[in-house]
């Protein structure tokens, strides 16, 4: 089959919900490519929206980890999309094919996948669907990442190509924020990857259940268990930082750029444990309607409350001085507290007691003075009681007790 006049078509590559890949030879400039058809039977508005957007998004990338794109077009009432033809196996082929990938290989995928996620990320860029089957391998070993055909541009949030509330991509690899019905962000891709590279090391996701509703519960809720459970093998800095990459929160998670220099050198080979962000799930978790299994609205279980480390008790502790041993611990808080309430009574009414006296003595003198320093001839007697004890009742109510002294003023204290 020749389309559009120019790409003879050969074996078929692989085939998906939106197209189907074939090995094709360009007659024009004479070399291999790979041409993907979007299927006649379901290319309705929004998948011909959304292949579109999958070839502008992929001629927009130009980055060696990213699946070329060197043309499209309309055939025969088809759209297609020419690409660059990569040789080799899918991971997801590798994964069937071996089970697991030991470390050291891992780390390069995960170093060139990150590269190609930074690239796409620096042009505004969301991949979406990051998962074994987009990941390609050359047969050189270089990594290729394809299918950007649910991708959107971070800039243009009115290229919503999905109806509202649907949540499109493969739950197996989707990131909490995602499952809650958030907009997808750069870090989402870093979560997915980081469900890839986990695969890749165990053979198995961090987070599988039956049923997508349930699998989304996990995704938003529940820890993974630690990569080095499954694969003793595994360097703890590498550990450390896939469990980054696993974090709930996307603010806590490494960008792709980071991801891709942690691989790529020798770092992920140590014994250094980087700080990893505690697992917490996101508050307010409500599955959007329509999300991936067809659920409904799905309330998500609270996050417990974090779990404080106890205070550890001082070396020494000084010996008390207090009653002997034997006796109630009770009773001398009990007495102590109460000799406390009686001391700020008896406090209380000194002081009341002694501003009375001062502002007696006060009156004494304005009135008894007739304004010239001394007693006036009609000037009264001032008498001034002194407490000679003040005391204060279990009550709380203040006593006096003794006599006064009686103190003369003005004229009476001349004479």
């Amino acid at each position: 089959m020749l389309v559009a006049d120019r790409y003879r078509l050969g074996e078929l590559l692989g085939r998906g919900g939106m197209g189907e890949v074939w090995e094709a030879q360009d007659e024009v400039l004479g070399r291999q490519v790979a041409v993907k058809l979007l299927l006649g039977d379901e290319a309705d508005e929004s998948a011909a929206s959304r292949f579109r957007l999958e070839a502008q998004t992929a001629a927009r990338l130009n980055h060696p980890q990213v699946v070329a794109v060197y043309d499209f077009g309309a055939w025969d009432g088809r759209f297609y999309l020419v690409m660059e033809l990569v040789r080799g196996p899918s991971l997801a082929q590798e994964l069937a094919a071996r089970g697991t990938l030991d470390p050291a290989r891992v780390a390069r995928i995960a170093a060139q996948a990150a590269s190609g996620l930074a690239a796409a990320h620096r042009q505004g860029v969301v991949h979406r669907d990051v998962k074994p089957g987009n990941l390609m391998l050359d047969a050189d070993g270089t990594l290729k990442i394809g299918d950007f055909g649910i991708a959107r541009f971070v800039d243009e949030t009115s290229t919503a190509l999905t109806r509202v509330g649907q949540i499109v991509g493969t739950s197996t690899y989707l990131a909490p924020e995602r499952a809650l019905g958030r907009m997808a962000g750069p870090a989402s891709d870093v979560y997915a990857l980081g469900c890839v590279i986990y695969q890749l090391l165990a053979g198995q996701p961090p987070f599988w259940a039956d049923s997508p509703t349930a699998l989304l519960y996990l995704h938003v809720d529940a820890a993974p268990v630690p990569p080095r459970q499954h694969r003793a093998d595994l360097p703890p800095a590498f550990e450390s930082c896939l469990l980054r990459m696993l974090a709930k929160r996307p603010e806590e998670r490494p960008a792709a750029e980071e991801v891709a220099q942690w691989f790529g050198g020798t770092a992920w080979q140590g014994d250094a444990r980087p700080a990893v962000p505690v697992a917490a799930p996101l508050v307010a978790p409500f599955v959007s309607p329509g999300a991936v299994g067809g659920a409904g609205p799905v309330p998500m279980p609270a996050a417990a409350p974090p779990v404080r480390p106890p205070v550890p008790a001082p070396a020494h502790r000084p010996a008390p001085v207090s009653a002997p041993v034997s006796a109630p611990v009770s009773a001398p808080v009990r007495r102590g507290r109460k000799d406390v309430r009686k001391s700020k009574t008896l406090g209380i009414a000194v002081a009341g007691a002694v501003a009375f006296v001062v502002a007696a003595a006060i009156g004494a003198w304005a009135f008894g003075s007739g304004g010239g320093g001394g007693a006036g001839p009609s000037g009264p007697a001032v008498q001034q009681v002194v407490p000679a004890e003040v005391t204060a009742s279990p009550s709380g109510d203040v006593r006096k007790g003794g006599h006064g002294k009686r103190a003369k003023s003005g004229r009476e204290s001349d004479d």
